[in-house]
């Protein structure tokens, strides 16, 4: 994950600099810790090391980092996750329409959101990237895991012409292998 972090920050630092310096400084131990008290959750180990890197994105920046959407700061990603964990059987009656084991990463400010499985909902592995798109019936699986989904986005970044970069773009072809679709 390190050397994942390390070159997505290399490309964006020379591909989007504009986008980059809208990046909040990373956390440090301290802070992830006492968000991870107060909300009574235990972030994985590459979670965590993306939360180091980079906090999200300013809120002004309403740029997307990838897929169409924002990378939402970590307080901001725990609080809309406890929100919609107590939708849970009101407003979500379906099974998995939410589900509790889902921490938003990135937002496209529609209320749909890509997402970090901490249980592998329903493939079984823990740590899949997972799409909640509040509309649609089904929940997409991505990719098998953080690290797999931001190393999509960086070999988009390298392969990708810098004249034909800009933020409405989604990096399902680095992806498609991994792309499985469960209805709700």
């Amino acid at each position: 994950m390190k050397e994942t972090l390390k070159t997505l920050d290399k490309l964006l630092t020379e591909l989007r600099p504009d986008y980059y310096a809208e990046l909040n400084k990373g956390l440090g131990d301290f802070d992830i810790k006492a968000m991870e008290e107060s909300f009574d959750i235990k972030l994985p180990k590459d979670l965590r090391a993306l939360y180091k890197w980079r906090n999200g994105q300013s809120t002004d920046n309403m740029e997307s980092l990838v897929n169409n959407s924002m990378f939402i700061p970590l307080h901001e990603a725990l609080e809309t996750m406890q929100e919609l964990n107590e939708m849970i059987g009101t407003d979500f009656e379906a099974e998995n329409w939410w589900n509790e084991a889902w921490i938003p990463l990135f937002s496209n400010g529609s209320g749909d959101y890509i997402c970090y499985d901490t249980e592998g909902i329903f493939s079984g592995q823990k740590g899949q990237i997972i799409e909640f798109w509040h509309g649609d019936n089904d929940r997409n699986v991505i990719a098998p895991n953080l690290e797999t989904f931001l190393n999509a986005l960086n070999t988009y970044l390298e392969k990708t012409p810098e004249d034909e970069l800009d933020e409405f773009f989604v990096i399902d072809d680095e992806l498609k292998s991994y792309h499985t679709s469960y209805l709700v």
